[in-house]
């Protein structure tokens, strides 16, 4: 046998493996929930599923009321790691820059109004007008049942929702992604639940108890500012998109910066609840307690005569006199 016959099918499979699509939030990038330029500062107890991170400010001034930074002054936490001015945040940063540039090449897609409020809007990208809100009650994303689907939202100037406003994503799954691709600062209204990552090329402001149920906050240039937030950069449990990694699926690009390529339509499982699970196993226990019940009971004296088991042979029942 030729060495080459040995030596082609190895090249190939690295070649191939080094072609593969990735996310379009390159691995470092992916890895935040909250990423910052010029700082991250934070009021009462915030919780981060992510990492933590400012890129270009490695002073104790960088990141503020969070504990495991240069300042340590808490209450905020953070689930994963915290990168203060480091390499890995920088790179991260540049990979936000590559971001951005992929998802301006989705183009404009359909264009909305100001206010999403009352919309339910299938996967595709869109472009969003600029106002005093762009959201003031419900927003729904429906995939129509496939898990990979994605939604852009390019906002040319800001994004701004109102408090307690809501976003909700259903009939999709761990393939999902949502992008809000905003042209400059991004402000979320106190109490308000928002869905997906916010890609700011300024800042990111968050009124108190913002819930970013499934998703990102990142500023290119400027600051990222809470108030007893919560941020899940993770597998995003207990939600329809559970296992999205944050939200960051959808699309994928050949290289970081290129224009993204759409997933392909995976149809979503649809998996039994608990609950589902305990009805059957409740119904089960009372089927198997009906069988033994119905069992043939063994011979027995009823007023002076035995009744006799059942006949193999003829499946007969016969009638014996007894006398006590």
């Amino acid at each position: 046998m030729k060495i080459t016959k040995l030596i082609w099918p190895a090249l190939v499979s690295v070649a191939c493996a080094g072609a593969q699509a990735a996310s379009l939030l390159n691995p470092e990038l992916e890895s935040f929930a909250v990423l910052g330029s010029s700082a991250v500062t934070n009021t009462g107890a915030t919780t981060l599923a992510g990492n933590l991170g400012v890129s270009n400010n490695p002073s104790i001034t960088g990141i503020t009321g969070f504990f495991g930074t240069l300042s340590n002054d808490g209450p905020g936490l953070a689930t994963g790691t915290v990168h203060q001015g480091d390499a890995y945040a920088t790179l991260a940063n540049s990979e936000l820059t590559l971001a951005k540039s992929s998802l301006a090449q989705m183009g404009t897609g359909t264009s909305l109004g100001a206010d999403l409020t009352g919309l339910i809007l299938t996967p595709g990208t869109y472009t969003v007008a600029a106002g005093t809100t762009n959201l003031t009650g419900t927003l729904t994303l429906d995939g129509g049942g496939n898990a990979n689907a994605y939604w852009i939202f390019q906002l040319p100037s800001t994004l701004i929702t109102s408090s307690s406003s809501f976003i909700h994503v259903i009939n999709s799954g761990a393939g999902a992604g949502v992008y809000w691709d905003v042209g400059s600062s991004a402000t979320l209204g106190a109490n308000s639940t928002f869905e997906g990552n916010i890609l700011a090329s300024a800042s990111v402001t968050m009124g108190s108890g913002v819930t970013i149920g499934c998703g990102r906050a990142l500023a290119q240039t400027g600051a990222v500012t809470m108030i007893s937030d919560t941020v899940n950069a993770g597998g995003c449990l207990g939600s329809g998109v559970a296992g999205s990694n944050g939200l960051s699926g959808g699309l994928t690009v050949a290289q970081a910066g290129a224009m993204p390529d759409l997933l392909a339509f995976s149809p979503v499982s649809t998996v039994p609840e608990l609950e589902s699970y305990a009805l059957l196993l409740a119904g089960l226990g009372m089927i198997g307690a009906l069988n033994i019940r119905r069992k043939p009971k063994p011979d027995f004296f009823r007023g002076g005569s035995m009744l006799s088991t059942e006949s193999a042979s003829t499946s007969t029942f016969t009638e014996t006199s007894y006398r006590l």
